[in-house]
């Protein structure tokens, strides 16, 4: 049973850093590209980031380019989101996907397994 268990969420202050992490289980985390996702209240879920099998390749959407990383340990088979200078319009549930054998994507369709999500709330 595949299983992406986020934590990492709470409350921060705008300009602050949180640092989000999925360890995943019962797949073969090196063979799955990975990405979070996130959803405001009241609208869609949208792409954040995603990483390459290795981690060599990465892309996230113009809104968080030089503010979030995306990381990943495959030996500890774990993704990271590393958020800092936090704006209140980065509050969200931020979800963890993971897409088997095939290459990252922006699209949430392209995705095979999801974590539950973890709450980030900035304040103002």
């Amino acid at each position: 049973q595949v299983q992406l268990p986020e934590s990492g969420g709470g409350l921060v202050q705008a300009g602050g850093s949180l640092r989000l992490s999925c360890a995943a289980s019962g797949l073969i985390f090196s063979r799955n590209a990975m990405a979070w996702f996130r959803q405001a209240p009241g609208k869609e879920r949208e792409f954040v980031a995603v990483i390459s099998w290795t981690g060599g390749s990465t892309y996230s959407t113009d809104s968080v380019k030089g503010r979030f990383t995306i990381s990943r340990d495959n030996a500890k088979s774990t993704v990271y989101l590393h958020m800092n200078s936090l704006k209140p319009e980065d509050t969200a549930v931020y979800y963890c996907a993971a897409r088997q054998w095939g290459l990252g994507s922006d699209s949430e369709r392209q995705y095979d397994y999801w974590g539950q999500g973890t709450q980030v709330t900035v304040s103002s």
